[in-house]
């Protein structure tokens, strides 16, 4: 689940490593962007958007995978369900700290996820540092929108203006710091090298997916006959960028019921 294209990598990279498996990538294409909505009604969103995807789907694992979602509702989900398995996706904070010399590490993201206090606590958790957040909103929206179309050399500017700020603020890594950047990950580690190393959470969450099946299903033989789907929210046909993900994946793509 995520609001918009931000979690496809990770759906690509786990089913690299588990093409067995069938994946619903929902996409809450109606409440997109989640960056600037307060945190008591993303709750609310996602937990209605949660009860829709349990009814329909019955889903063995729900993966969250947007930083934001994540760090706002993912205790209330498992609270909510006690019976389902959450995976959320968090900001690569620990392994920067780990790495970092210069103590000064950079995290990118919505301007919920960079006003979260548990971005401060993983990195004191972990040696401590001081995080410099900086939120890219307008770089969610070009991702969603603009990406596919978009030019090397859109790419490539849009990212070079973020790596410039937080070169000049002295970092020495950068945490992408929500799953819509991952589209951009090769531009971001171009741009901030040699200088800056760069971090993402992708195989993180693939792991701990897998951890969770091997935990709770590995005795579970089901046949794969649905195949992986891409469902959108929102009551519009599916735009034409949509479809061009869905081909990319080989998904089928469809509207959410009563959504």
């Amino acid at each position: 689940m995520d609001s918009g294209i931000g979690g496809l990598p990770y759906c690509r990279h786990f089913l690299a490593r588990n093409p067995d498996e069938s994946v619903v990538y929902l996409a809450d294409r109606f409440n997109f962007p989640y960056g600037g909505r307060e945190k008591e009604e993303l709750v609310r969103i996602i937990t209605n958007l949660t009860k829709q995807a349990v009814k329909i789907f019955n889903p063995k694992i729900i993966a969250l995978v947007c930083n934001t979602a994540s760090l706002t509702a993912l205790s209330h989900l498992r609270e909510y369900f006690p019976e389902l398995s959450f995976v959320g996706t968090v900001p690569a904070v620990k392994p920067a700290v780990l790495a970092s010399k210069t103590g000064k590490i950079g995290v990118l993201g919505t301007e919920l996820t960079v006003r979260e206090a548990y971005i401060e606590q993983l990195a004191a958790e972990n040696g401590g540092g001081e995080i410099i957040g900086i939120a890219a909103p307008e770089l969610v929206r070009f991702v969603e929108h603009r990406f596919a179309s978009a030019s090397a050399e859109e790419k490539a500017e849009v990212v070079q203006s973020y790596v410039d700020r937080f070169r000049s603020a002295g970092v020495d890594v950068l945490v992408l710091g929500c799953t819509h950047f991952l589209f951009l990950l090769d531009e971001f580690k171009q741009k901030a090298a040699p200088s800056i190393t760069v971090f993402d959470s992708v195989k993180g969450v693939t792991r701990r997916v897998e951890s969770l099946l091997a935990e709770k299903f590995a005795e579970v033989c089901e046949s794969n006959t649905a195949g992986s789907r891409l469902v959108l929210t929102g009551n519009t046909a599916p735009e034409h960028s949509w479809k061009y993900w869905a081909g990319r994946l080989g998904f089928t793509v469809s509207l959410l019921e009563n959504a």
